[in-house]
Parts: C-alpha cells; sequence; structure tokens
C-alpha cells in the first residue's frame, strides 16, 4: 500500500479496520473490568486551567472567550485528568476511573501521538502492592476480550496471565550498569516542604564510567533518565511483563515518598518488552509539600523551555480539604491495543489519527 494513502482512504482503512476492531473490544473490557470491581465511570473536561506540570510535557494552550462580556481566559487541553479526578475523590467518590482523550504537543513516533487515550483509576486505601495486582488482573481481561493468550511487541511475545516481574529501580541499575543508587540518593530527602535533588556529580561520574555521556549544566534527573533509557528501560519486561518500583522521591511530582525509605517514592512503571505501558502512584496527599513540588518543577520548565504552566488552585484547595490516601495510575489505552493486537504504529489503532 502506498504510504501517501490518507487515513480515510478505503484501502488504508481497510489494512487497520481489524486493530481498531480489537480496540473496541478493548474499551468494552476496560469498562467491564471496572464496573466489576465497583469502580465509577467519570468524564471531566479537556480544558482546564493548568495542564498538568511534568516539566518535560508540552501543552496545547486555547482561549476562552466568556458570551456575554466575562472576558477572555488562556485555558489548557490537559495531558492528564489527573487534578479533576483526585478533586472527584476529595468529594467522596472512593473509586472511580476514566477514558480520556488527552493532548500533548511535540509528540509523535510510533508510540506517540500528539492526542491519544489514556485509562486513569484511582481507589482510595489500596496499597501500592494492591495496584500492581489489579495492573496485572486488568491486562489479562483484556487479553482475554481480544481474543489472544499472548502480547506482541517487535517481534517478541510475551504471557499475559503469569505473574509479572516486580523489580526495584536500584535493582535494575545494579543488573544492568553497575551502579549502586542508594547512597546516591542521600541529599535526596524534602527539608522544610521545599524538594531538593541530589547532587548529580556521584551520579555524573557514575554514568561516565559505563560510557553514559554527561554534560556539565546536567541535574540529577537528566543524569538518571539517560541512564534509564540507554542502559536499563530497553532490558524491561522482556522475559516476563514487569513493574519498575522505587523511583528516587525527585522523580516523582505527585507521589508520596516511601514509608520504608524516604529516598524513594511509591512510584511505578509497567514495561512490557522496553515498551512503557503504564506510570502509577501512591498518591501525594499533602497540599504544602505538592505545592512546592509544583513550584519547582515550573522553575524548572521555565529555566528549560522558557515557560511555566499556572497552579491549578482548586486543585490544591481539595488537597487542603482532604484527599484520602489513595493510589492511582496512568495506562495508555493505545499502547495497551498495539501489544493484544499486534499493531506496530500507535496510528493503526487510532480511528482517524491526528493529521501531520
Amino acid at each position: 500500500m502506498p504510504p501517501s494513502l490518507p487515513p480515510y482512504h478505503p484501502e488504508a482503512f481497510a489494512r487497520r479496520r481489524p486493530y481498531l476492531l480489537v480496540r473496541s473490544r478493548v474499551l468494552a473490557a476496560l469498562r467491564a473490568f471496572f464496573a466489576a470491581r465497583g469502580a465509577l465511570e467519570v468524564d471531566t473536561p479537556a480544558l482546564q486551567v493548568s495542564p498538568g506540570l511534568e516539566p518535560h510535557l508540552m501543552a496545547f494552550k486555547t482561549r476562552l472567550d466568556g458570551p456575554f462580556g466575562q472576558g477572555k481566559r488562556d485555558l489548557y487541553l490537559h495531558t492528564s485528568p489527573e487534578f479533576a479526578m483526585k478533586k472527584i475523590l476529595a468529594a467522596g467518590e472512593p473509586a472511580i476511573f476514566q477514558i480520556a482523550h488527552v493532548f500533548r504537543n511535540g509528540e509523535r513516533s510510533p508510540t506517540h501521538h500528539p492526542e491519544f487515550t489514556m485509562l486513569e483509576w484511582y481507589r482510595v486505601g489500596q496499597s501500592f502492592s494492591a495496584l500492581m495486582d489489579e495492573t496485572e488482573a486488568l491486562v489479562a481481561a483484556v487479553a482475554r476480550a481480544a481474543g489472544t493468550d499472548v502480547l506482541h511487541w517487535k517481534g517478541q511475545t510475551f504471557d499475559p496471565f503469569g505473574p509479572w516481574e516486580r523489580l526495584s529501580v536500584s535493582e535494575a541499575l545494579a543488573r544492568h550498569t553497575g551502579i549502586n543508587l542508594p547512597p546516591l540518593l542521600d541529599h535526596a530527602v524534602t527539608l522544610s516542604g521545599q524538594p531538593h535533588e541530589p547532587d548529580p556529580g556521584p551520579l555524573a561520574a557514575a554514568a561516565q564510567t559505563i560510557g553514559v555521556r554527561t554534560e556539565p549544566q546536567d541535574r540529577f534527573e537528566d543524569v538518571f533518565f539517560r541512564i534509564l533509557l540507554d542502559r536499563v528501560e530497553p532490558h524491561l519486561g522482556h522475559e516476563r511483563p514487569c513493574f519498575l518500583y522505587g523511583y528516587p522521591l525527585c522523580m516523582a511530582a505527585l507521589s508520596r515518598p516511601d514509608p520504608a525509605d524516604p529516598r524513594f517514592a511509591e512510584r511505578f512503571e509497567a514495561y512490557v518488552g522496553g515498551l512503557e505501558l503504564a506510570n502509577a502512584f501512591g498518591e501525594l496527599t499533602d497540599p504544602v509539600e505538592q505545592r512546592a513540588r509544583f513550584v519547582a518543577d515550573m522553575d524548572v520548565k521555565e529555566r528549560l523551555y522558557g515557560e511555566r504552566y499556572p497552579l491549578d488552585e482548586a486543585f490544591l484547595e481539595a488537597l487542603h480539604q482532604g484527599l484520602p490516601p489513595c493510589c492511582g495510575s496512568a495506562l495508555g489505552v493505545d499502547r495497551l491495543v498495539m501489544l493484544v493486537s499486534g499493531a506496530r504504529h500507535i496510528d493503526d489503532v487510532q480511528w482517524m489519527p491526528v493529521v501531520s
């Protein structure tokens, strides 16, 4: 098929249609899974005051015009429905999920798309370990609904039904790079409510010994992610799907510290064959600490990209009102469809991709 054919051309659409039929089954399976487990489906606006505050995510900005002289206001298309969903938790709902279209500018690859579908779910009182269990069960349920007993990625197959590997970040770095991470985090704890990154020097020195480049201006996070993406992530989830957990606290802006070691956060990412599928937190509920982390992240964004996004003051007020202890996860639905259908490009599992 000529690559120039548009996605609405009958020949191009016919090639993609089997993947799209799987997509429909996956969406139905996700809703059935959460309905059976007592979670309520919610639907929050894509237009938000704050799109999400991760320093390296770029949002789409738009303008809201009031029809009767109320004035104009800048808004953003959300990069995640997290802030709005946590407001619902703070209002009293104990278990919610959402299948949302989310928007991230400057992203396009076989596994990235400027508009994509994200599943997010939150449960009050759920443990971090129980969230891993639920993620395993969800992927297994989706595979059954899709009519497959394996996940497919880059010519490999993976068992969606067996127990997943649970590997800490420290264990992964030791295994694949020989780096001993915990001593390098001794100054990464929060002080007086302010997040502090460790000195990047020792980690940069360790990176250089294994041939990973560093720059004099690198922050700890820069060096860490270069090592992770270069030397660790390609190995994750090949023998079986894998949860990588226990990230340094400075790399989990919305996650609570691990009570067993506050240098680390209650955060995991799920991987299949080196492909990141989900990102999950034991959620931070302290409004003072959350504000401090947001400000620090926007300082980084302004320094790197020359812009900052506004804080969602209503979200911070909801934390003051009282967000109960909870866990939550964000899972890429398009990537999950790719894994159960065998599609190799994210455009193949979207009914009508965004045209470049």
